[in-house]
């Protein structure tokens, strides 16, 4: 029972820029709008600057490209809201449908975002190359940055002092067997096969290795939304295109990914437990449904992103079942520590196989001296209690905010991991008035393609008895900035 209290003139190519300027200063702050006839209009302390991009285009294609050119010239700007539907296919006398489709494509390459249900806007994203971690502002508590707690996270030292100064040479085994060994362990006591292992640099080496070798440019992939940033990022990178799968705190809804399916999409990319952004993690009802349905699609590849397996604090429920196509991955940044870039992959043997063989044109295998670092830690951690207590603490924390939220009238979700995941109407006053408030939380925007705006708080380093406070102080915020607080 949850207990409730405070504790000049210029004009671009194909005709689709023209821009006006009053004297304003360079460095003047200002908002703006896209209007469906094309219209901009910036408003600063100082004057009026009105301009115009006009989108183009005849098919669905040629409008995306329009957008897109006009986002990496800088003409339109992250947070600017783009025509209706409706009023940009009644300019360029196109069906709505054509519009539609081209805002949708836009949307799943992270160039468009749905704002609010009226609204679609340029994403605010960065380069892939530049994409940095969240600014933690001074004396801010860090909710943001998705990080472990390093009081919970094992002793390097003694580990590092054990490992022995051994050379391995090329052409020995890539493999270090003492670590598969463990991984077996972990994957048996889940029910998963573990016939077929590779070790990899980390999670996110493994979804890109399986994708790369299983997947081709254009393919469609079926992906959580929300979902981790990097996972899209990477996504979008090996140029395949993301097909969003709506999401609740038991794992992808059924009728979504029905609707992926439908869509003929070639892989399936998920994470069963401490799902990122959200904590969401797979219930044995829902994981059984899913298994049905997957059934029926044999062909299709399902990837399991398994990273915080060891700390999740809840079972894991496979998809996998009886399949010719598939890859569990378990990383152990989470549990061990972020520098251990090492994660061990199963998989069918044909997928593992192919891994391994690109592995080897590529880095040749993981460094044999982090895998028996690992192995140490991961060995000791698992008979001294650590992995146990972080488990236990990561638990105490999450479900210590998610009651006091809950005696707040705050919606939020967040069965396992790091993790809660917060509705809201707008995401950006939330995060503004948090950080006023001495709070550092991060807006969902990058982590989501459809899905509606919320806020991605981490609370893996945040004690029990700060939750109240965070509670108070999100309420007030809600309350305040937005008049209600619900997303």
């Amino acid at each position: 029972m949850a207990q409730c209290g405070r504790a000049g003139t210029e004009q671009a190519g194909h005709g689709e820029l023209v821009r006006s300027r009053t004297a304003a200063s360079a460095g003047a702050s200002r908002t703006g709008r896209l209007e469906p006839s094309g219209k901009k209009c910036y408003s600063t302390d100082m004057t009026i600057e009105p301009v115009q991009y006009r989108i183009s285009g005849h098919n669905a294609a040629t409008v995306a490209r329009s957008i897109e050119r006009g986002v990496r010239l800088g003409h339109l700007q992250p947070g600017d809201a783009v025509p209706s539907v409706r009023a940009l296919a009644e300019r360029l006398s196109l069906s709505p449908t054509t519009v539609a489709a081209a805002y949708r494509d836009l949307r799943q390459r992270g160039t468009l975002i749905a704002h609010d249900r009226s609204r679609t806007v340029i994403a605010h994203r960065r380069d892939l190359a530049t994409r940095l971690a969240p600014e933690i502002p001074d004396g801010a508590v860090d909710l943001a940055s998705g990080n472990p707690d390093p009081a919970l996270l094992p002793d390097l030292g003694p580990a590092l002092a054990s490992v022995g100064p051994v050379h391995r040479l090329y052409g020995d085994d890539p493999a270090v067997e003492r670590l598969l060994d463990l991984a077996r362990q972990g994957f048996a006591a889940d029910g998963i096969p573990a016939e077929h292992l590779a070790v990899v640099g980390g999670g996110l080496d493994g979804i890109e290795r399986v994708l790369e070798v299983h997947c081709r440019l254009g393919d469609h992939i079926a992906i959580e939304d929300p979902s981790y940033i990097g996972t899209l990022d990477l996504v979008r990178t090996l140029g395949l295109i993301p097909v969003p799968v709506a999401i609740d705190d038991e794992g992808p809804e059924v009728d979504a990914l029905t609707t992926a399916l439908d869509q003929g999409v070639t892989a399936v990319l998920l994470v069963p437990r401490a799902q990122n952004p959200t904590g969401a993690a797979l219930s044995q009802e829902r994981a059984a449904t899913l298994r049905s349905l997957l059934a029926d699609h044999p062909e299709v590849l399902i990837v399991e992103d398994d990273h915080a397996s060891f700390i999740s604090g809840v079972p894991h429920h496979q998809l996998i079942g009886d399949r010719p196509r598939w890859a569990v991955v378990r990383s152990v940044a989470k549990s061990l520590g972020p520098d251990l870039r090492v994660a061990v992959l199963s998989g069918d043997d044909d997928t593992i196989a192919r891994v391994a063989g690109r592995q080897r044109l590529g880095t040749g295998w993981v460094s044999h001296l982090l895998q028996h670092l690992t192995a140490t830690v991961w060995s000791s951690s698992a008979s001294d209690g650590t992995l146990e207590h972080a488990t236990q603490t990561y638990a105490a924390r999450r479900s210590a905010v998610l009651d006091a939220f809950r005696c707040r009238d705050i919606t939020a979700t967040g069965t396992s991991g790091f993790n809660v995941w917060v509705p809201v109407a707008e995401e950006v006053p939330v995060v503004q008035g948090m950080a006023a408030r001495g709070w550092a939380v991060q807006a969902g925007e990058p982590f989501r393609l459809d899905a509606p705006p919320g806020l991605r708080i981490t609370v893996a380093g945040l004690p029990v008895e700060r939750a109240e406070d965070l509670a108070v102080d999100l309420a007030e915020v809600l309350d305040q900035r937005l008049g209600t607080r619900r997303g």
